[in-house]
């Protein structure tokens, strides 16, 4: 049963931030995003930062390497790329509770930050994951029943 109004997302925005009890579940970057410059969409204390970077041909990026920074990681973030195909993604709090869906297509990028997260693939699928590893197997989820296609609830 999804939760009322306590999800929220700015409808229909090329970037929207999945909400519930103020805290946030997921950032959708669209495929339509193309706005030129360097955006950040994450607040700094998430472990995975999500950025958009668009260029003109010619912009020089300053070589770099990154410094050793220790950094707490509690919570396993992914970022899923959305190369090909169509996903359903459905939105759980943290207590197993169904809160809503939304589809990605080809172009899309999700960050995944809290809650839990279930699939179906809707059209055939190509997506890339990037998380903090290593993977733990048993000890880095806990897997629970979620729910079926005809109870989803796609919002956006």
């Amino acid at each position: 049963m999804p939760s009322s109004s306590t999800v929220t997302a700015a409808q229909l925005s090329p970037v929207q931030q999945i909400v519930h009890n103020s805290e946030m579940l997921a950032l959708i970057l669209s495929h339509r995003f193309a706005e030129p410059g360097i955006h950040f969409f994450t607040p700094n204390e998430l472990s995975q930062q999500l950025a958009y970077m668009k260029y003109d041909a010619g912009k020089t990026i300053p070589a770099h390497v990154h410094n050793p920074v220790h950094r707490d990681v509690f919570h396993t973030q992914e970022v899923l790329f959305i190369k090909k195909g169509k996903l359903r993604v459905d939105f759980y709090s943290q207590e197993q509770e169904y809160l809503e869906s939304r589809v990605l297509e080809g172009g899309d990028v999700i960050l995944l930050v809290t809650g839990g997260h279930g699939f179906e693939v809707l059209e055939d699928l190509e997506m890339v994951e990037v998380k903090q590893g290593p993977y733990m197997g048993d000890q880095d989820k806990t897997r629970f029943s979620g729910i079926s296609s005809s109870q989803a609830t796609i919002a956006g």
